[in-house]
């Protein structure tokens, strides 16, 4: 694939089945559009504020030949629409979690994994503060999960059952559009700032990164659709 628009194709493949599936009388998608765009809108800025520091620092970079050149700052547009375009489809996966199995209960359960992979995040991102990619990403979701816990009223209706297991199915297409990214090459790891660890071509570090993202967008998703009176 060897063309200036490949980040803009593989954005582009990946909206379409969430698109073409919003109509969906059950799930009904399309409905929550708006609340889908307000929820994404702060945690895009600080991904791609951050994005922009790391591609400045040579954290990665991306291949010219595959980007149209398109910039914010240094950052191609192609990546700042990529946080935008993924939370939009994996906010599409959750709601359909939460509408076909509503009756889901183990959240106390969840709430201790979601505790334990803070402690865990926590520890690699002590460990390992001589790699930017892997501190950084390790210890902001360490930080994001533990004020979850800590300020829980602001979180009420957050539910870590629900978000566990949509994050489970999200890391498969998830994992496929980093793949692609990763694997042609889009995008380009410095391996001296991970823990050069990866799953076929992705570093293990995008996963947490990815959590990150998609809990961001799942918070402010809740927290905006609470009733006014609420």
């Amino acid at each position: 694939m060897k063309t200036q628009y490949t980040y803009f194709i593989i954005l582009a493949g990946s909206l379409l089945g969430p698109v073409a599936l919003s109509f969906d009388q059950k799930v009904n998608f399309v409905s929550y559009w708006k609340r889908v765009l307000l929820s994404g809108i702060l945690p895009a800025l600080f991904f791609i504020i951050w994005d922009i520091y790391f591609t400045k620092a040579g954290v990665w970079s991306f291949s010219p030949e595959r980007i149209t050149g398109i910039k914010l700052a240094n950052l191609p547009i192609e990546e700042a629409l990529f946080f935008l375009v993924v939370p939009f489809c994996c906010l599409f996966i959750y709601v359909c979690i939460k509408i076909y199995f509503p009756r889901l209960n183990f959240n106390e359960k969840a709430r201790g994994i979601l505790k334990g992979m803070a402690v865990l995040f926590l520890m690699i991102g002590l460990i390992n503060t001589g790699r930017m990619y892997t501190s950084w990403t390790m210890l902001f979701c360490a930080s994001f999960l533990a004020i979850m816990f800590i300020v829980p009223q602001w979180f009420k209706d957050f539910r870590s059952d629900y978000f566990l297991v949509s994050y489970m199915i999200i890391l498969i297409p998830f994992l496929m559009v980093n793949g692609l990214l990763t694997a042609i090459p889009v995008v380009n790891y410095n391996d001296l700032e991970n823990l050069s660890l990866r799953i076929y071509t992705i570093p293990v570090e995008d996963t947490v990164y990815g959590m990150l993202l998609i809990l961001m967008n799942v918070v402010l998703f809740e927290r905006y659709g609470r009733p006014t009176n609420g």
